[in-house]
């Protein structure tokens, strides 16, 4: 297999899926795991060999690595797969465009099973939970199952810096702040270990070309396809087994810019300056909670939700003072507690 670059950082070009037709599709099996890869090679025997424990043999499951990689993870791969008694291919992309998020849409369109699970290579996504997302699904009907590690007894540990627990944290809260109602009842949209049915995925599709961009595509799944019935099973997010970390500042800033696009897709121009100022308010928001926590000493959690509440007034005078000047239907100070407290609602 040839090498290739590392994942491409151009413009996110829209993926076509030809879900009924894949030729080198699993077929018979009722679900495909999907694990996109890039420099994993340390990860894969442990990883292989906690699936296989963790699902049941037969047909039922099998693995499809998509792999961008630089390094011998191809070759690891091939050489773990013929111990397992559970089939595992490999697709080696030549032009990894779109990275993670279009690896995990190509692993998708060569699958032909009824459900397809999305997980990370480096164990943070423990396999023995893979059975339980699709048992969940099949008891509850959902079309989409997300491994979650805020909802109750989930947890986020694995994480690690303060400074990658306050950017998930964030993130989260972004996107739920801008699409409101589709991620009503999920509570890690940012998640990337999730079960998802293959109707869900060709729906996503049908409303307009999914345009993978990054790390995160759990998020544009749902908002394409807005699948009727999403559950949650709560799992701690394990620490990283080998390897280095692909979530990067650069990683990061391409999310928002993708999640920005994807929000104001076909919106109005007050719309996209809504969320541009929402999106700002994340400076002041650290500069506080720098400033408390280096500087005072004030305990983290303390000096967060001090330093959202910053946010939130940054983000009022904005909106108030300049997007809506002079349509003003109550006093300022009902206009302000109205505004701390929906953005408040969640805490």
């Amino acid at each position: 297999m040839t090498a290739s670059a590392s994942p491409s950082e151009s413009e996110p070009k829209p993926v076509s899926l030809h879900l009924e037709n894949s030729a080198d599709a699993a077929e018979g099996r009722r679900v495909t795991i999907v694990i996109p890869t890039f420099n994993e090679a340390a990860n894969i025997p442990e990883l292989l060999s906690r699936i296989s424990a963790a699902v049941p043999p037969g047909q039922e499951f099998s693995v499809l690595f998509v792999d961008d990689s630089t390094d011998n993870t191809p070759e690891a791969i091939e050489k773990e797969a013929v111990r397992l008694p559970i089939e595992v291919r490999v697709h080696h992309r030549a032009d990894p465009v779109g990275g993670l998020g279009g690896a995990v849409m190509e692993g998708i369109a060569l699958s032909v099973s009824p459900w397809i699970v999305v997980m990370d290579a480096d164990l943070q996504h423990p396999p023995t939970l893979l059975p339980e997302l699709i048992a969940k699904g099949e008891e509850t009907g959902a079309e989409l199952v997300i491994a979650s590690r805020y909802t109750g007894g989930g947890d986020h540990s694995g994480l690690g810096t303060r400074y990658r627990v306050l950017v998930s944290g964030f993130s989260t809260s972004v996107a739920k702040a801008l699409f409101p109602k589709v991620l009503r009842d999920v509570t890690d949209p940012m998640s990337g270990y999730f079960a998802i049915g293959r109707d869900v995925v060709s729906r996503a599709q049908g409303t307009g070309a999914v345009r993978p961009l990054g790390y995160k595509i759990l998020l544009e799944l749902i908002v394409r396809s807005r699948p009727r019935s999403v559950t949650e099973v709560a799992y701690d997010f394990g620490v990283r087994y080998a390897g280095e970390s692909k979530s990067t500042v650069r990683e990061g800033l391409r999310f928002l810019r993708h999640l920005l696009r994807l929000r104001t897709s076909g919106m109005p121009t007050r719309a996209l300056a809504v969320g541009a100022i929402g999106l700002s308010g994340f400076l002041p928001n650290l500069a506080v909670l720098w400033a408390l926590t280096h500087r005072t000493g004030l305990h983290y959690a303390a000096a967060e939700v001090m330093a959202n509440q910053v946010g939130v007034l940054w983000n009022f005078v904005l909106i108030d003072r300049v997007l809506y000047r002079g349509r003003k239907h109550m006093g300022p100070r009902a206009r302000l507690l109205s505004f701390i407290a929906l953005a408040n609602a969640d805490l």
